[in-house]
């Protein structure tokens, strides 16, 4: 197998850099020492630090557009629960200085606030149409009103649960993924009172494999 490119390692670097120390404390000239590098070989690549959390950003959406959708064809189930869940937990660990550092990326990059704008439109869109699906397989109970503001609560929750936990932990470092896990399952307590009868077994079997105890958190 070829080694990485310097582009890639750059982009590697960056992130464990900012998923252990936070972006604000990771300069460029702390990504090239990682790496071995002169600054001007990583800035040869990327112009700026923006730029590198640009490329991040835009591997983060494509992974979430991947899977926020209804498959085609079929009913929603359970194990699709289960599976969004999964992998929203995977996307918000795997790029969790995002969700930590958000309205500051935010502010110091009106192109990317741009982007993150549709991209939260869009999933605001998808996610109303993944709960539909779930109403219209008889999981949950709700009319569209209710749709509407669990979506929006989902999303306040996905998008604040590391920034909460930071308030809690204070080292960006100290945060695990069972942590976040705890985040995901508080999306899913939000359902518990829409959970139709017929589903609420396998809904509780879910609730059990991703629970994780408070003490463990804060």
């Amino acid at each position: 197998m070829a080694a990485p490119k310097t582009r890639e390692r750059i982009v590697q670097a960056s992130l464990e850099l900012f998923n252990a120390q936070g972006e604000r404390s990771v300069t460029t000239n702390h990504i090239a020492a990682h790496l071995g590098i002169s600054p001007g070989n990583l800035y040869y690549h990327f112009r700026n630090k923006q730029a590198i959390i640009a490329e991040l950003f835009a591997q983060y959406e494509t992974q979430v557009d991947t899977f926020l959708r209804r498959p085609e064809g079929r009913a929603l189930t359970v194990a699709d629960k289960t599976f969004y869940l999964e992998a929203l937990l995977a996307a918000m660990w795997h790029y969790r200085f995002l969700h930590r550092d958000l309205e500051h990326l935010l502010e110091s990059d009106a192109e990317l606030a741009a982007r993150y704008r549709l991209f939260a439109q869009r999933c605001l869109v998808q996610a109303q149409d993944i709960y539909q699906g779930f109403v219209e397989a008889g999981i949950l109970l709700m009319d569209a009103a209710q749709i509407e503001a669990l979506t929006l609560n989902s999303w306040i929750i996905m998008t604040s649960w590391v920034r909460f936990l930071c308030t809690t932990r204070g080292n960006p470092g100290d945060l695990s993924e069972e942590m976040l896990r705890r985040g995901i399952y508080q999306v899913l307590a939000l359902e518990g009172g829409y959970t139709a009868p017929q589903a609420r077994e396998a809904v509780e079997a879910l609730y059990a494999r991703l629970h994780v105890p408070l003490e463990q958190v804060i």
